[in-house]
């Protein structure tokens, strides 16, 4: 399995009740054969609307480490001490994991 068919998908509830999706992933394009496609992104979604996106630093194949970064930033989100920004998740999406 790589995030390019099965992404990770996690859910959090801000303080403020509000809930916000995370998924962690390869985008899909329609130009380029989904196997040559390796940039792994992080989205947040609200209401089925994009709120951030940012490029990470992992690979396709990862997703034990892409699992580590969304349960990461639900855990951020959910204490309050993460906007759902781009800004505010870009720093864990550049964190190497091993």
């Amino acid at each position: 399995m790589t995030l390019r068919g099965n992404p990770v998908e996690e859910t959090a509830t801000l303080p403020d009740g509000r809930v916000v999706g995370v998924r962690v992933g390869v985008a899909p394009d329609s130009y380029i054969d989904s196997r040559e496609l390796d940039t792994v992104d992080v989205e947040l979604t609200e209401n089925g609307e994009h709120i951030a996106v940012v490029n990470t630093v992992l690979d396709a194949d990862q997703t034990s480490e892409a699992l580590e970064l969304a349960r990461e930033i639900v855990r951020g989100l959910e204490a309050g001490e993460l906007e759902p920004t781009a800004g505010a998740i870009e720093p864990l999406a550049d964190t190497l994991r091993e």
